[in-house]
């Protein structure tokens, strides 16, 4: 079963093919990575699926509904949720709060309804705090519900951003660099979210430089070089291809893959 269907993806800037020809596929429950070299156009796919950018060419298919174009917002409420690669973050809002606010596409009161202060305002509120406080025990954050999110250290940071995600229900979850300025052991705390998220059966598709990270938890990579696609395949496959470790892995690269499997 295909959750996420690609075909065909691209989008030029002026004269500059940014994306050219790309397709993949990806499963519920599958870890799917994106890699390569900077400028190779990996988060202008991002933002060609998450409907950020208008593609020139191709289609995207969710759950089998063309959704092509379809604006973030309402790609968010049919389950194609994404991080940034910089953070998102309300910084003067609780840690709470910032995964409340990803909540809101399942909320069901109204402008009127909040303006008035109805009963069902406060119902939803409690609702919506209760399962942000589910999220944060999810991703081992319950101890930092209450402390504002600009004294958090920036690991706690990315997994917030991930909670956050999780709270519009995700099918899908493109993470950008959630391991990028980390260091191992916030890593280490990534890379078991990212394995707890799949097993409930949500797709990921990451982009991320780590390449023992990648390589450790990736049920297949596509390696992407100028926009178009390199490689794609299981990560063994990749990290063995010449062509990979000539364009963007190098010798060191191909050392740090190795260690994934050591």
């Amino acid at each position: 079963m295909t959750i996420l269907d690609v075909q065909g993806l691209g989008i030029s800037f002026g004269g500059v093919v940014a994306v050219d020809d790309v397709s993949f596929t990806v499963a519920p429950g599958e870890v799917f990575s994106i890699i390569g070299p900077n400028g190779a156009g990996k988060t202008t796919l991002f933002n060609l699926v998450t409907g950020i950018y208008h593609a020139d060419r191709g289609r995207v298919r969710l759950a089998g509904a063309d959704v092509t174009g379809v604006a973030p917002h309402l790609l968010a409420g049919r389950g194609l949720v994404r991080t940034f690669q910089n953070l998102q973050i309300f910084f003067r809002m609780s840690a709470l709060e910032n995964v409340m606010v990803g909540n809101h596409l399942a909320e069901r009161t109204s402008l009127l309804s909040d303006l008035f202060g109805f009963p069902s305002v406060a119902r939803q509120n409690r609702a919506t705090r209760r399962r942000a406080l589910d999220l944060l025990e999810r991703v081992g954050l319950a101890r930092y519900a209450d402390v504002a999110a600009g004294g958090l250290p920036y690991g706690v940071l990315k997994r917030l951003e991930i909670a956050r995600a999780l709270a519009a229900n995700p099918k899908v979850l493109l993470l950008d660099e959630p391991a990028a300025g980390c260091n191992a052991v916030e890593t280490e705390a990534i890379d078991a979210l990212i394995g707890e998220i799949t097993r409930a059966g949500i797709a990921v598709v990451l982009i991320e430089h780590d390449m023992k990270l990648v390589m450790r938890i990736s049920d297949r990579v596509l390696v992407l070089a100028q926009g178009r696609r390199l490689a794609e395949g299981q990560p063994r496959t990749v990290r063995n291809d010449p062509s990979v470790i000539a364009a963007y892995l190098g010798e060191h690269g191909a050392r740090e893959a190795d260690r994934a499997y050591g």
